[in-house]
C-alpha cells in the first residue's frame, strides 16, 4: 500500500484517528512511516487495530520513529529493556498512568510519543483517555496566552515515583524503582511549539509538574490549577476502547492521557515503547 494512501477516520474534533490496513508487524516501507508520522502530528494520537505484535516487532516499529527510551524508574522486559509491561492484576487495587500525565515530561529532554500495544483486556472498563493540549491552548484568551509564553516550568519525577506517589505504589505485576532522592528537575517552556507542525501547545501536566521557574509552588498553585482543570475540558478530549491487538501512538509534545481504572478484579496487560528525541548531533547532521 502507498503510504500517501492510509486510510485514515477521525474519531473526534479536537484529536484522534484510526488508522486501518497496516500490519504493524511488518517492515514497512520509508514512505508508509513518512505518511503514520504525518497522521500524528496532525491528529496527535493515532490507533490501530487488529494487530499481532512481538516485543521485538514492537520495539523495531518504533525504532522507525526514533531511539526508545528506557524508562529510569520501572524494569522494562528482560530481553527488552525498552519495552514496559503495564500490568494491573485482578487483586491490584492501583493501576499505572491513573491520572492526566504526559509521560516523561521530568526528562531534560522528554519524549516525542509512546506506543502502547493491548495484549489483554478486561471485559468491560480500561479505556483510555486522551486530551490535546493544542486544543487547550488555542482555547485561552489572548491575555493569558501573552503571560504563559514568558514563562518556563519546573517537572520532576519525585511526585509520582516517590515512595508515597501513585506509580510507585506497591504492585506485584511491576517493579517501580523508588524516585525519592534520585529525581532531579527539568525546566520545559510552559507553552512549547511543536517542531514538526509549529502548533503552539500547553505543556504542563499534573502528575510531573511541580511550579512555575523562579516561583514558589505556593505562587504556582493557583494558576497551575487553573490550566490543569482547562486542560481537560471535555471538549479537548477523545476516548479509546481497547481491543486485544489495538495500538495507541500519541505525540506526548502535545497531549495528556489518562488510563481509566474502571475494571476491580480484572486483569489488563499492555506493553508500551517510548520514542525519544534524535541526540542533537544527529539533528544537527541531518539539518547540514
Amino acid at each position: 500500500m502507498s503510504g500517501s494512501s492510509l486510510p485514515v477516520r477521525r474519531v473526534a474534533g479536537a484529536l484522534g484517528a484510526e488508522i486501518s490496513g497496516v500490519d504493524l508487524s511488518a517492515d514497512l516501507s520509508d514512505e508508509t512511516i513518512a505518511a503514520i508520522r504525518n497522521a500524528l502530528v496532525e491528529h496527535q494520537v493515532i490507533f490501530f487495530r487488529g494487530q499481532n505484535l512481538t516485543p521485538a516487532q514492537q520495539v523495531a516499529f518504533g525504532r522507525r520513529f526514533g531511539p526508545l527510551n528506557i524508562h529510569p524508574y520501572v524494569a522494562g522486559m528482560p530481553d527488552h529493556p525498552e519495552v514496559m509491561e503495564i500490568v494491573k492484576e485482578p487483586e491490584d487495587k492501583v493501576n499505572f498512568g491513573g491520572g492526566w500525565h504526559s509521560d516523561m515530561s521530568f526528562l531534560a529532554e522528554p519524549s516525542i510519543g509512546s506506543i502502547l500495544y493491548a495484549v489483554e483486556i478486561p471485559e468491560y472498563g480500561g479505556d483510555t483517555l486522551f486530551a490535546s493540549q493544542a486544543a487547550a491552548y488555542e482555547a485561552l484568551s489572548p491575555g493569558l496566552k501573552a503571560t504563559l509564553e514568558g514563562l518556563n516550568a519546573v517537572h520532576s519525577a519525585n511526585r509520582e515515583y516517590s515512595s508515597s506517589g501513585h506509580s510507585a505504589q506497591k504492585r506485584k505485576s511491576m517493579q517501580v524503582v523508588e524516585a525519592e532522592g534520585m529525581a532531579g528537575e527539568a525546566v520545559h517552556p510552559v507553552v512549547l511549539v511543536h517542531p514538526e507542525s509549529g502548533r503552539k501547545a500547553l505543556y504542563v501536566n499534573p502528575a510531573f509538574t511541580e511550579r512555575f521557574e523562579g516561583w514558589s509552588r505556593r505562587d504556582s498553585r493557583p494558576l497551575l490549577d487553573y490550566l490543569f482543570q482547562h486542560s481537560r475540558n471535555e471538549a479537548f478530549t477523545c476516548r479509546f476502547r481497547w481491543e486485544p491487538g489495538s495500538v495507541a501512538f500519541w505525540d506526548n509534545r502535545q497531549v495528556w492521557h489518562y488510563a481509566l481504572n474502571d475494571y476491580p478484579g480484572q486483569r489488563r496487560h499492555m506493553r508500551r515503547v517510548t520514542v525519544d528525541p534524535q541526540p542533537a548531533r544527529v539533528r544537527l547532521a541531518a539539518a547540514g
